[in-house]
């Protein structure tokens, strides 16, 4: 995706949460404690709380507020109530959004994205009307100074669904969700490091916005990403 690629969404999180650590470290224990209530509290038998450890050591959160998460999960200390929700809303120019929340009180979540969104050139949108759209799949981000030849080589003897190699250098490789752990440890047993893994959601169709008009876009992501139940926001355009 020109100008949109993952990797570059990386770089632009990656800006904008170091001057958030402590709000990151919030969503990552929440994101910790859904992945134990649905999956219990073993790494190694729960793809999801794997997944969101690694992200929690990659943002440096300490192993203590970790382990607390654990025990919030395993139902130590509350969070009974927390539950993962999908809002589909339109953004500026018309493209979809989902946005994922982890909430233990949607009366006060519903009104909070609402608001944001009519602030922001947005409103929600009716169930169905943008999850269509999007399909689940395994992600896979590398740098654009990693192993290319050795990636996409690997990628395709592992049956990945699709392999991008972005303007900018950086590789996007997407799998079916069921085969993501299977295509995890394959690259970690070539000994190959990538930027981040993730089960995402990807839309089947992308508009095209101008460099100037993403800025409304970028605008409105930050204003959601910065509500404390919002985990992250899906979006079906590109810049072209």
């Amino acid at each position: 995706m020109a100008g949109h690629s993952k990797w570059s969404q990386i770089k632009r999180k990656k800006a904008k949460t170091d001057a958030q650590r402590g709000k990151v470290f919030s969503k990552i224990s929440r994101e910790i404690i859904m992945a134990v209530k649905l999956g219990g509290d073993e790494a190694d038998s729960n793809p999801r709380l794997r997944l969101a450890i690694q992200k929690a050591k990659s943002e440096n959160m300490p192993n203590e507020n970790i382990k607390k998460a654990i025990s919030k999960g395993a139902g130590e200390g509350g969070n009974d109530n927390l539950e993962e929700v999908f809002f589909e809303a339109y953004g500026p120019f018309g493209i979809g959004m989902l946005i994922k929340s982890l909430t233990e009180n949607r009366n006060r979540t519903v009104p909070n994205i609402r608001a944001i969104l009519t602030r922001n050139a947005g409103n929600m949108a009716e169930k169905g009307a943008v999850s269509y759209m999007y399909n689940t799949k395994g992600l896979f981000i590398f740098s654009p100074d990693a192993m290319q030849e050795k990636i996409v080589e690997v990628a395709v003897n592992i049956d990945a669904e699709d392999i991008n190699i972005q303007d900018d250098q950086s590789i996007e490789v997407l799998t079916k969700p069921e085969d993501f752990e299977k295509v995890r440890a394959e690259f970690e047993r070539e000994s190959i490091n990538y930027e981040d893994a993730m089960l995402t959601k990807i839309p089947s169709t992308m508009i095209q916005i101008s460099e100037e008009d993403s800025l409304a876009i970028f605008k409105l992501i930050d204003k959601l990403e910065e509500d404390d139940d919002v985990q992250e926001v899906f979006t079906n355009f590109e810049i072209n």
